[in-house]
């Protein structure tokens, strides 16, 4: 059961489930907006990046996890591939379908990340932007992502990280835990929901751990490459080829 409207839900670090769907449906409405203003506008360049590395064709079938309202999904979808944006948020979801019920390509599903319900092998790329983080078991979720990948086909995780800069880096705590939780209270709807972004973040590892995970989940060809010195990290992986 979610909480009342007027009664902020806020997940923990536990990641309970349900807690963190409750929490994202109370904020669905204006996510994508404060995430533009708390991310000083770096989130459209990150989702930039995110299509790039995707390199999304028309005739290929691409599934976008934790994707939101379809921010990311769109951009996507605008190379013509058939994209289903998953997210586990019933709010979200809907939201999604009502700003985007126009594009014929780009369909939504609820789904849970370690629990996929969809077949072996049916999407020529996998990508999760800013949503791994908040899955209670990241690495079953990567194994998940894999299973339902092509043979030969595409991961790409899109994470907040950390900066390695340690001047960057304390400036960064310090926008994290001061500025910040500020500007939720002015923006967000639930700026309880932003602390713990903050705490996820600081429990989150690190870019080299990460791609251990990915790795150790049967990923092969895993690499990575820091964003905005850092603050997010792009990784990217294959799915083995069948040999014969």
């Amino acid at each position: 059961m979610t909480a009342p409207e007027h009664e902020p839900n806020r997940a923990d670090l536990d990641k309970d489930p349900q807690r963190v769907s409750g929490m994202f449906d109370q904020v669905a409405g204006g996510y994508d907006r404060t995430n533009t203003v708390l991310s000083l506008g770096n989130d459209r360049l990150w989702r930039i990046a995110v299509t790039r590395a995707v390199a999304p064709r028309p005739g290929q079938r691409i599934l976008d996890l934790a994707a939101g309202t379809g921010a990311s999904s769109v951009s996507l979808a605008r190379s013509g591939a058939d994209v289903v944006a998953a997210d586990f948020s019933p709010g979200m979801i809907a939201e999604g379908r009502r700003r985007h019920a126009e594009i014929p390509n780009l369909t939504f599903a609820q789904a849970d990340a370690t629990n996929l319900p969809f077949d072996d092998d049916s999407f020529d790329a996998v990508t999760i932007s800013f949503g791994l983080r908040n899955v209670v078991e990241p690495r079953t979720a990567l194994a998940e992502m894999l299973r339902v990948t092509k043979p030969g086909g595409r991961l790409v995780v899109c994470e907040f990280s950390h900066p390695r800069s340690v001047v960057f880096g304390g400036l960064y705590r310090f926008y994290n835990s001061r500025i910040l939780p500020l500007a939720a209270r002015v923006v967000s709807t639930n700026a309880d929901a932003y602390d713990y972004l903050n705490e996820s973040i600081r429990d989150w590892p690190d870019q080299r751990t990460l791609a251990g995970w990915i790795r150790a989940a049967g990923w092969t060809d895993v690499a990575y490459r820091d964003l905005t010195f850092g603050v997010v990290a792009l990784h990217r992986a294959r799915k083995p080829a069948l040999t014969r």
